[in-house]
């Protein structure tokens, strides 16, 4: 957009405030000289605009009563861009509004449309539907977010205060390197003034956020996201599990969900082996890959979707688990007509829940 057309527009926003303006303040809050107003008032004149001359000592310019913005100037790609991404990044847990502000911003957007393209984004609205995500969104305060991204932006110290998934509540400054969004919640990484090290928090559990004076530097090369999800990986729990799996980083970090694992590449051994074979672990070397779980129960699952060669290293309760999804998978493999009703079962072979959030 030129900068003439950028102040045409300016001006409009002004006029539909309401009241008389005059020519010189007119010119003022747009910073051009009289007669360029002038000249921006003929150009929305003849874009059908009702714009009124008021004559006498408080005289200026007006929009004649009852005057509204014209449609909405979108292609169809971009109204649908716009829709779509109020609806999705609601339900993705982006859009840290109600229910009720998003859906209030997508009906102004929708009234402002021409009609027979509003009319098309309704169908699609009314039919299409969206997958649950895969735990529920959490939505932090909208002011929390955006101070704490102006912060990161400016490089501004912030104190937070901050309550503990185990409930700890505790005063602290963090230095907000970058915020980031990963399976329905908000993270903010950066320096933490109670460790002295660099740390990952939900900004739902942040009650309060004030920004300090003084700035910081951002460690060269730091990345916000490989960070959050490092600190997923690396949450304590119940059970610390670690295989030895036969492929490369790149294969097993392709079937992980990111946060899951932490997967490192480990130097040739002669003797080392795994079990079974693959085409495609055939002739790799070996990675190991460490997580942690709650409970032992989906590991196996997450074993069979690697289709990799695998040695378990630790623990050994885990070998249990994995021999009795192998004799459920083979009992339902070779049933008819309902005969494995009564196989063994410690559990489903579901697909593994989501990363937890950082112990912070």
């Amino acid at each position: 957009m030129t900068r003439p057309t950028a102040r045409v527009l300016a001006l409009l926003e002004i006029l539909q405030a309401g009241g008389t303006r005059t020519v010189a303040d007119l010119a003022d809050r747009l910073g051009v000289d009289e007669r360029t107003v002038r000249r921006y008032i003929g150009h929305l004149i003849d874009l059908d605009v009702p714009v009124r001359s008021v004559r006498g000592r408080y005289g200026g310019y007006r929009l004649a009563p009852g005057y509204r913005m014209p449609p909405l100037m979108l292609t169809d790609e971009e109204a649908l861009a716009v829709l779509l991404g109020l609806v999705a990044g609601r339900r993705a847990g982006l859009v840290t509004t109600s229910v009720a502000a998003a859906e209030s911003a997508a009906a102004k957007v929708r009234r402002v449309l021409p009609e027979a393209l509003g009319r098309r984004l309704d169908a699609l609205l009314a039919t299409a539907d969206f997958t649950a995500p895969a735990r529920p969104v959490v939505i932090p305060e909208t002011s929390v977010l955006l101070m704490l991204a102006e912060a990161a932006r400016d490089r501004r110290p912030v104190a937070v205060s901050y309550t503990a998934w185990k409930g700890r509540r505790s005063e602290r400054t963090v230095h907000p390197y970058g915020i980031v969004a990963h399976s329905g919640r908000w993270y903010v990484t950066g320096a933490d003034s109670a460790s002295g090290e660099v740390r990952t928090f939900r900004l739902d559990r942040i009650e309060s956020a004030t920004v300090l004076p003084g700035s910081f530097e951002v460690p060269v090369g730091f990345d916000p996201a490989a960070r959050v999800l490092s600190g997923l990986a690396g949450v304590p729990y119940l059970h610390e599990v670690s295989l030895r799996v036969q492929g490369t980083v790149e294969q097993v970090r392709h079937r992980l969900p990111p946060g899951l694992a932490t997967v490192r590449e480990l130097p040739a051994e002669p003797g080392q082996g795994g079990v079974g074979d693959t085409a495609e672990g055939e002739g790799s070397g070996w990675v190991r890959v460490e997580l942690r779980a709650e409970r032992l129960e989906w590991v196996p699952s997450v074993l069979a979707w690697l289709d990799l060669p695998f040695v378990i290293e630790y623990p050994d309760a885990l070998r249990d688990h994995v021999r009795a999804l192998a004799r459920r998978l083979a009992t339902c493999a070779d049933a008819v007509d309902g005969a494995a009703e009564g196989a063994e079962s410690d559990g489903p072979a579901a697909t593994p829940p989501p990363p937890p959030s950082p112990a912070e």
